[in-house]
């Protein structure tokens, strides 16, 4: 089917990226979902991190949501605001209070560890996501993905191991210690933002669940930007523009992909965020990857492939032709 004329350019991208997926299974579609989000959230990792040695980390935390919510605003009034009510106001307000908390850890570690550990770090995060699927959501915990999940873990640590050793040995004090323990204990709150994501998926749209992360986010981390307030330069106020058409671009994507398949299905995707960073290190910094980012990298795409055909198989046996 054709776009209307009259749609925005964003709603006319996204009917033709429905049409021309429209073969694949939803599981596929979810897996391509969730790794268009890890490609995204990768670059909006580079750069906050960029942003945030120089700006108050909770004021980045909440310029990063405020010009997110700024950049969905035209498409927003095109549609009309009435399109983005929510059907329970609450759920929208849960949802943004967790993610707030976990960001609130996850800039404030941030300027203080590599980037590669905090990349690393992240990846426990579906861990916790598996676990709270399974307990919270009932989703069933097929064999294949702990197995696959497990596995991009295993490849993470062959990639970061070797780095986890020279830090621990390489820093006289116990600071950077510290900032790991805060980014790591940001990984569960993300997973209980997730699968409250995941929960509305059942009666809200994406656009309204993604009108309203930035809403209450921005909102709920004002008042600690407001503390250590300082004026942006107008290289920052791009920088955070771009971040925020990125994380709003990124969740927009994992929450399509929470619609269209099991939230623990498409997991052990996050592991393909390490080989985006490789990838983007070696593009734009000519950082050569070490023969540990090699082997962990193969070990992690070989997981995700694997696991998305069986998920792929498993919806085809599982949906009957009519």
């Amino acid at each position: 089917m054709l776009s209307s004329p009259s749609a925005s350019p964003l709603s006319r991208i996204a009917q033709r990226v429905r049409h021309s997926t429209a073969h694949l299974s939803p599981a596929t579609r979810a897996m391509l979902w969730a790794a268009s989000a890890g490609l995204l959230f990768s670059l909006l990792n580079a750069l906050m991190r960029a942003l945030a040695q120089h700006i108050d980390p909770f004021q980045a935390q909440f310029l990063r949501y405020a010009c997110g919510l700024a950049v969905l605003m035209p498409v927003v009034l095109q549609r009309g605001v009435a399109n983005y009510r929510p059907k329970h106001i609450g759920g929208q307000f849960a949802r943004g209070a967790l993610h707030t908390l976990g960001l609130m850890l996850w800039f404030t570690a941030l300027p203080k560890i590599p980037l590669a550990n905090m990349t690393a770090i992240g990846f426990t995060t579906p861990l916790f996501i598996m676990l709270g699927a399974y307990v919270f959501l009932r989703e069933p915990m097929r064999w294949e993905r702990w197995v696959a999940t497990l596995l991009g873990f295993a490849g993470v640590m062959i990639v970061v191991g070797p780095q986890f050793g020279l830090s621990a040995a390489g820093h006289s004090g116990g600071s950077s210690g510290w900032f790991h323990l805060v980014m790591l204990a940001s990984a569960p709150l993300f997973a209980a933002s997730f699968l409250v994501t995941k929960a509305l998926t059942r009666y809200e749209t994406t656009g309204t669940i993604l009108l309203w992360q930035s809403i209450t986010v921005t909102l709920l981390s004002l008042p600690l930007a407001l503390l250590h307030w300082q004026a942006p330069s107008p290289w920052q106020w791009a920088g955070f523009f771009l971040s925020g058409a990125l994380g709003s671009a990124g969740h927009y994507c994992i929450t399509r992909s929470f619609r269209n398949a099991d939230i623990s299905s498409t997991q052990s995707l996050k592991f393909l965020d390490l080989v985006w960073s490789a990838l983007m290190g070696w593009l734009l910094f000519s950082d050569v990857p070490t023969a540990h980012a090699i082997v962990g990298g193969l070990v992690i795409s070989a997981a995700t492939i694997w696991v998305a055909r069986r998920e792929s198989r498993a919806s085809t046996i599982a949906t009957p032709e009519v």
